[in-house]
């Protein structure tokens, strides 16, 4: 059974940095496009980073230049690193597949920005 388990996040002040990671069982980050996700109060889920099996990387425009995800095919994890933050970036974190498969949500991390 596929367990995502996300972690990193915290309270930090505007123009700080935080890296989350999302450590997975069941092995589907070497075989899958990844992706982070983020969902604030009262939002709509949004996708905010993607990295294909290759490595290639996508971003929304909102963070692109500020976040960048990674992954380590061997440790199962995948990891986003967020620089410049801003008090918008405040939400709960959540990694899965791309597209996102339902089953595979977990309980996120919160990250909270202060400005």
């Amino acid at each position: 059974q596929v367990q995502l388990v996300e972690s990193g996040g915290g309270l930090v002040q505007a123009g700080g940095s935080l890296r989350l990671s999302c450590a997975a069982s069941g092995s589907i980050v070497g075989a899958n496009v990844m992706g982070w996700y983020r969902q604030a109060p009262g939002n709509q889920r949004e996708r905010v980073a993607a990295i294909s099996r290759g490595g290639a990387s996508y971003y929304a425009d909102s963070v692109k230049g500020r976040f960048t995800i990674s992954r380590d095919n061997a440790k199962d994890t995948v990891y986003l690193q967020m620089n410049s933050l801003k008090p918008e970036d405040t939400a709960v974190y959540y990694c899965n597949t791309v597209p996102y498969v339902q089953d595979y949500w977990g309980q996120g991390t919160q990250v909270t920005v202060s400005s």
